[in-house]
């Protein structure tokens, strides 16, 4: 017996095993996920490595734990109130639903389920960028009572997404104006730019604007636009492919900044 026990725990979903004295003190942790066996006390490391054995499946990677990152020091230090990231696609849009649904009975739909539709639609398409080094906020508030419906960070650089509802419509986009379907003409590319230029304010980094179109039946965009993308939805998970522009580093850096609160109230 070497005086250590290993408790298993649970964070944020993942399982952790702490190694511990008999007074409850830690010594080190395992992550399985990692497989890195984190050491507090280098001189213990045998009797660790005895302790973990049972629950060790494979080579394991074993050290003092990894210096956080100035990204990872400033998430570990927001406060969950100002902590963006866990925002829903549609986050705001919902919040007001479940507030005030409206009448049970309305002869047309509601608008606000509709836009909320595309948003989500966007939203998701845009969350399975994850995996692919990606990170994805949702609904981000801005003074006034502005949003911004997506922002995008990874590899290929930042974009600002707004996207806009047109299920089984047809769309035609004539810079700046947005038609859809039998409807008015709308300058919406010139909202969709003045997202990006606010996000790029906040951030001090070019963010590029993207038009989202959920569900239309067909995209006519009648010549080259200036500036700024416009995709259907299904469409969006193009943009793991651009690369270049951003190192890791940055990525995760924009990131902890663009998911604080503050950073969006002088926008």
């Amino acid at each position: 017996m070497n005086g250590l026990r290993v408790i298993p725990t649970w964070r944020h979903g993942q399982e952790r095993l702490y190694v511990c004295f008999t007074d409850g003190r830690n010594i080190a942790w395992y992550d399985r996920e990692s497989a890195r066996v984190n050491l507090l006390s280098e001189e213990r490391r045998e009797d660790v490595l005895d302790a973990l054995g049972p629950f060790l499946t494979g080579p394991v990677t074993v050290g003092p734990p990894p210096v956080p990152t100035p990204a990872e020091l400033a998430r570990l230090t927001l406060h969950p109130d100002d902590d963006l990231a866990p925002n829903r696609p549609g986050e705001a849009l919902l919040i007001a639903l479940d507030r005030d649904p409206g009448p049970a009975h309305r002869l047309r739909p509601d608008p606000r389920r509709r836009a909320l539709a595309a948003e989500q639609a966007a939203g998701d398409a845009l969350d399975h960028l994850e995996g692919a080094g990606w990170h994805t906020l949702h609904s981000l508030p801005l003074p006034g009572g502005d949003r911004l419906h997506h922002l995008v960070i990874g590899p290929g650089g930042l974009f600002s997404v707004r996207a806009l509802y047109a299920r089984k419509q047809r769309v035609l986009v004539a810079d700046p104006m947005v038609t859809v379907g039998r409807r008015e003409p709308h300058p919406l590319l010139r909202r969709v730019r003045a997202d990006a230029d606010r996000a790029s304010y906040a951030l001090t980094a070019e963010v590029r604007p993207v038009l989202a179109v959920a569900g239309p039946a067909e995209l006519d965009v009648a010549a080259p636009l200036r500036g700024v993308r416009v995709l259907q939805d299904t469409d969006l998970a193009g943009l793991a492919r651009l690369g270049g522009v951003l190192k890791p580093a940055d990525v995760e850096a924009l990131h902890a900044m663009a998911r604080d609160r503050h950073t969006w109230t002088r926008v």
